[in-house]
């Protein structure tokens, strides 16, 4: 049986802000990545959060890598405050 450091929470709240993207629920803005981008510091920089990484990826439906390929279209969700809200 393999083990995964995400909690059926963590997947749960990934889901959450998916469907809410989706939607149309929770407004977000696309960014193209561009070589040697990664999430964390894409988060850092919108968010004053790097660990908050996550929540690009579940926007973006792209999974739980950091690095992602160059040219991947993300959806970056414009208010951290309605994600949490979303997420509780």
């Amino acid at each position: 049986m393999a083990f995964s450091r995400y909690t059926r929470d963590d997947i749960i709240k990934a889901e959450a802000i998916k469907d809410a993207v989706n939607d149309g629920t929770l407004e977000v803005e696309t960014r193209l990545i561009e070589e040697a981008e990664r999430l964390d510091t894409i988060a850092g920089q919108i968010y004053n959060d790097g660990t908050l990484w996550w929540i690009i990826a579940a926007a973006s439906e792209i999974g739980w890598g950091l690095q992602v390929p160059p040219g991947t279209v993300l959806r970056i969700p414009i208010s951290i405050d309605s994600v949490k809200e979303i997420v509780g």
